[in-house]
């Protein structure tokens, strides 16, 4: 390609909306540009891109045995709501009706879909399978920020397996853990697989890919001694043992004016310090109301409450709701005789005796508080958020918190469509059973965005050779010099035959600005996975420090340096 032929709408300056490092460089280097807010358009180098990605992905699904189809993004409602995620999912789910009033859905993900199909794996003989896609996908994000990395509308791929039983699921699973592994690191990302949630994909177990991001929105928690690693939504802690008084006098009920907080009870006089109250939330689960105990000092992780309780719908319940259920306003919330209401509490909880909490009286408190004794505890869950400088569960070694981006999710359903959709299969004996499913998915967008935010430089993005939009940019410094012109153009097609993705920058413009642009759009410096070497660029005079540059002086033969060339230098 011909940079003067090429459409690449490269920007000096980076917009005005953009935060995240990937944003900026995407926009500024001509791949994508945006349509609406959580809508991009992949302009020619950003396909080129994300092409490559897609090949990467291709490749490692068919290894392990995947069968690519395309199904569509328009999906009846009907279906849907037999799984019943049509309400599950709520407003981020995009709907609409055709002409006859028939209720319509784009794609949010496409597990009704393919489980549909599977209805005519009749047969044993016919499991398992793993059948794949790369598609578009629609959420109504209700903040789409961060370029690629939150939007409204990408692609995905995502693949499902059909087995006959659980250890053939885990196989299933294993080889896609094994499969996502290859995939980001060929396109140059180092991932983090973590425990995470299933969320309203249901299932028994699900890993997140994670890499490690400031512009990410998952936290995780991380122990650099054992390895361990899960979502903020799944992590637990190991904390110190805790020793309390004894309790033999029952509650006792006393004036806190004033007090609203945990904080504020922590500083009044004859209060508590906040690992010694019992902070007590309500909550409407599926429309019930129901209290959520914690640790003074812990915060509530309400996706964990949800997975816990297997509750579809969860809220904070509002003013009215809390004193029409406990008869105070919140600051002087508790559960001590508390009866009709269904109470959860944080095992951090479990045990402790002579504890403070809420009287239930708007100003009141009360202390000596016995959980075991003075609360009807329905359920002890795992509820709290992981802290930065915890005990990893596994090793006892301090747990880090960071900010991460996911770039692939893989979970075991189960059964949950399945049996929900009539796709079952027969054994050996002629007995139904239903099919066992596995769920997998990539975004490719966001992989390209991720691979941006790590690797990239001061001048521009730094892209691994293997999803680079071109392997080297050949910059013509006189391009009305004939000998020179002719020059690049001999080097130009010499990389071409040698099976090089190169452009040839043959614009009229100076040289500044060429090399500006080249630094903008990221040429390959690099293979996946691997650090990569200074940025490269091709002089007409065609030397490789110091030698001529022929058919066999393929980049990805080139040894790998993590120390930069002086710029100007060029390759």
């Amino acid at each position: 390609m011909r940079w003067s032929e090429a459409f690449i709408p490269t920007l000096r300056d980076d917009p005005a909306d953009a935060e995240a490092v990937s944003h900026k460089l995407l926009v500024r280097g001509g791949f994508v540009r945006q349509l609406m807010s959580g809508s991009y358009s992949k302009l020619p180098m950003g396909k080129r891109v994300c092409r490559k990605i897609e090949n990467v992905v291709r490749q490692e699904m068919e290894r392990i045995g995947a069968q690519e189809c395309e199904l569509p993004t328009l999906h009846p409602g009907e279906v849907w709501k037999r799984s019943g995620r049509w309400d599950l999912i709520g407003p981020e789910m995009f709907r609409l009706k055709d002409r006859r009033d028939t209720d319509l859905a784009l794609a949010v993900t496409h597990e009704e879909i393919f489980t549909l199909l599977a209805v005519e794996l009749r047969s044993w003989r016919q499991l398992p399978q793993i059948w794949f896609q790369i598609q578009s996908k629609f959420r109504d994000e209700p903040r789409p920020k961060s370029g690629l990395l939150r939007v409204r509308e990408f692609v995905m791929k995502d693949s499902y397996s059909f087995d006959v039983d659980g250890e053939g699921l885990d196989r299933s699973f294993q080889r896609h853990f094994e499969a996502y592994r290859k995939i980001f690191s060929r396109i140059g990302l180092e991932t983090m697989a973590v425990e995470a949630s299933s969320g309203s994909m249901g299932g028994s177990e699900s890993i997140e890919f994670m890499v490690r991001s400031d512009a990410g929105e998952d936290l995780i928690a991380a122990c650099e001694a054992c390895g361990y690693a899960a979502n903020v939504e799944k992590a637990i802690s190991r904390l110190p043992a805790v020793e309390d008084p004894a309790c033999e006098d029952a509650p006792e009920k006393f004036a806190t004016p004033g007090v609203r907080t945990i904080e504020d009870l922590v500083s009044f006089e004859g209060g508590a310090a906040a690992d010694r109250q019992v902070k007590t939330l309500v909550y409407a689960l599926d429309g019930e109301t129901v209290l959520v105990l914690l640790r003074g000092d812990h915060d509530l992780v309400e996706q964990k409450l949800l997975d816990c309780t297997g509750a579809v719908e969860l809220r904070a319940a509002g003013d009215e709701e809390i004193r029409a259920a406990l008869g105070a306003g919140a600051g002087s919330l508790g559960a001590v005789g508390v009866s009709g209401l269904k109470v959860y509490a944080d095992e951090h909880l479990r045990g402790r005796t002579a504890m403070t909490t809420g009287a239930n009286e708007d100003g009141f408190h009360l202390r000596n508080v016995d959980l075991a004794r003075d609360i009807a505890v329905d359920e002890w869950l795992d509820l709290r958020e992981v802290k930065q400088g915890e005990a990893c569960p596994l090793c006892d070694a301090a747990l880090s918190i960071g900010k991460t981006i996911e770039v692939g999710h893989i979970f075991k359903l189960g059964t949950k469509y399945s049996e929900t959709l009539g796709a079952s299969f027969q054994d050996e004996e002629g007995v139904s059973h239903p099919i066992i499913m596995g769920s997998y998915g990539i975004g490719i967008g966001r992989a390209m965005a991720a691979v941006a935010e790590a690797n990239h430089d001061a001048n521009g993005l730094i892209w691994p050779v293997t999803v680079a939009p071109y392997e080297i940019v050949v910059c013509v410094v006189k391009p009305a010099d004939v000998e020179t012109s002719e020059a690049a153009a001999r080097i130009y097609d010499a990389l071409r035959e040698a099976g090089i993705e190169v452009i040839l920058d043959d614009r009229d413009e100076r040289p500044g600005v060429k090399f500006k642009d080249a630094d903008l759009v990221g040429p390959g410096r690099g293979q996946g996975g691997l650090p990569a070497p200074p940025r490269r660029r091709v002089a007409p005079a065609g030397r490789a420090q110091g030698r001529r540059l022929g058919h066999r002086d393929h980049p990805r033969r080139t040894p790998l340096r993590n120390q930069r060339k002086p710029e100007g230098q060029s390759l």
